[in-house]
């Protein structure tokens, strides 16, 4: 007789549940180290490449799961090949942060933040005034304004400003004889986070050898990420803008409002 009993329920043991949020918890750390990097769409193909060896392996496909199953072996190996700058950030950022700090251990970890889509307020204005005032007296800057992606790590390269974006409060950073003047700062949801921040710079080879290191950094922080950034020239003046690797020159205070608008209003 065959028999037809199916069990209606599952026992889920405590130690099971522990065993999800954790998970859960390391995935989503993962994909907020990620987010709004190119790295993304990697990490989202993993995870479909996974869920779909899963699938194949409980239909008991046998050839499709012996050849996805050589893939998911040498997985490991590949993370960390594709993943190396992410994962050097990663561990970089759990050695400096207050993670593991008194009355702060788990924090970090299992910090979810859940936001509802909103359109990004920024003081567009000011950002334009600030870069025109900057351009006519030949002010170098350059500023990096963040989307889906908070730079955390970069603005940690920096020291904390925490202010909200002014004219004044820009112009005074990169004042020539301002303590924080070399370097970026990075603007996150109309404040200013971080001043002095460090970048990474493009490697292309083509890249314009009459151009500074300001724009080598636009360039490289805007390939990595979903950030723009803005440059002023302190040689010519010149305003740049760039945004996914691009780099466009000698913009007008009016162009760059039209560019800052189409990304942010």
């Amino acid at each position: 007789m065959i028999n037809l009993f199916i069990p209606l329920f599952i026992i889920i043991r405590w130690i099971d549940v522990i065993d999800i949020l954790l998970v859960a918890a390391l995935i989503y750390q993962l994909y907020y180290l990620v987010k709004g990097t190119v790295a993304i769409n990697i990490f989202l193909g993993i995870i479909l490449f996974y869920l779909l060896w899963l699938v194949v392996k409980a239909l008991n496909m046998q050839l499709f799961g012996s050849i996805l199953g050589k893939f998911i072996d040498v997985g490991f190996i590949a993370l960390l090949i594709v993943f190396q700058q992410e994962l050097r950030r990663f561990l970089l950022f759990i050695g400096t942060s207050d993670i593991f700090t008194k009355g702060k251990i788990g924090k970090g970890l299992f910090d979810f933040k859940f936001q509802v889509n909103k359109a990004q307020s920024l003081d567009i204005n000011a950002i334009v005034k600030a870069c025109k005032n900057m351009s006519e007296s030949k002010t170098g800057a350059i500023l990096i304004l963040t989307k889906n992606n908070d730079l955390k790590f970069y603005s940690n390269t920096g020291d904390v400003i925490d202010a909200k974006v002014s004219v004044r409060m820009i112009e005074s950073i990169f004042y020539k004889n301002s303590p924080l003047h070399d370097g970026a700062i990075i603007i996150s949801d109309n404040v200013i986070v971080s001043a002095r921040c460090v970048l990474p710079v493009t490697e292309h080879a083509d890249f314009p050898a009459h151009l500074g290191m300001r724009h080598r950094a636009a360039v490289g922080i805007t390939e990595n990420t979903d950030a723009l950034a803005i440059v002023v020239s302190e040689q010519t003046g010149e305003i740049s803008y760039s945004l996914n690797g691009e780099l466009k020159h000698a913009l007008s205070p009016e162009r760059l409002r039209e560019l800052l608008e189409k990304e942010f209003s």
